[in-house]
């Protein structure tokens, strides 16, 4: 065969090429929007706003941000398959490798307790499901948030990148030692429970930040703390008896 006679055969094959590049692309597309679809029907959108009237408005939560995320965010879309019915029931869920989501009303008082405004910067320690992270990104923050357990936190960062939460930013590592190449942060919310307020997390935090942070021993009752940084000095306010999970290194040891 003559040189020039392969070019037809070239050309076919790089138009058959571009032609899977572009399916692939399509199939991408339409599996964001199809993940933005099955979020968004009407059965999980009536339940939702029952959640945030009931267990969230209903409990004195006034912030119109949380409100509008609480409303927004599709909390079903964060956990297993199995556990979808009860995305908006008014507790915790197992979500694997011993981890929870937290109830909805602990995370639109997290969420209040921060103060936080669009624009400004958070880091979550514990980024589980990415259901927290979300609310977040849908009230405006630029949120930095670490897991330490690996396949949580790949989960919820391919969870967050298909529905479209640009403004979270995803770490796998260990959570006590913070994010120290994006602080200071404005707010910083901690969803696992050491024994004592990690030292790193302090010195991260920006002036007049503020941190919301449960804090007690790994069985029994934990204290959910408002920590406030005025010049350069913490102060604290215990708001009420909760139950987290432990902050753990990649050992598993608890801090």
């Amino acid at each position: 065969m003559k040189r020039n006679e392969r070019r037809p055969r070239q050309i076919f094959i790089l138009k058959k090429a571009a032609i899977l590049v572009m399916a692939t692309l399509g199939i991408a597309m339409l599996f964001t929007v199809a993940a933005w679809a099955e979020c968004d029907t009407g059965e999980y959108s009536n339940q939702r706003q029952k959640m945030a009237d009931r267990q969230i408005a209903g409990r004195g939560i006034r912030n119109p941000a949380v409100l509008a995320a609480m409303k927004t965010v599709p909390r079903h879309c964060f956990v297993p398959e199995r556990q979808k019915r009860n995305a908006y029931r008014d507790g915790p869920l197992p979500i694997g490798h011993g981890q929870t989501i937290s109830q909805p009303y602990i995370v639109a008082i997290m969420s209040e307790l921060l103060d936080v405004k669009p624009g400004q910067s958070v880091l979550e320690v514990g980024t589980g499901s990415g259901y927290q992270a979300a609310v977040l990104a849908a009230m405006g923050i630029d949120v930095f948030t670490i897991e330490i357990v690996a396949p949580l936190g790949e989960r919820a960062a391919r969870t967050l990148k298909e529905l479209g939460y640009e403004t979270v930013h995803t770490r796998i590592g260990d959570g006590y030692k913070g994010w120290p190449d994006q602080a200071p942060f404005d707010g910083i919310i901690v969803t696992a429970a050491p024994s004592r307020i990690p030292h790193p997390l302090i010195e991260q935090l920006a002036e007049n930040g503020r941190m919301v942070i449960p804090v007690g021993p790994v069985r029994g009752v934990q204290q959910l703390l408002l920590l406030r940084k005025i010049n350069g000095k913490i102060k604290r306010e215990r708001i009420f008896d909760v139950r987290f999970v432990p902050m753990v290194d990649k050992k598993g040891k608890g801090y």
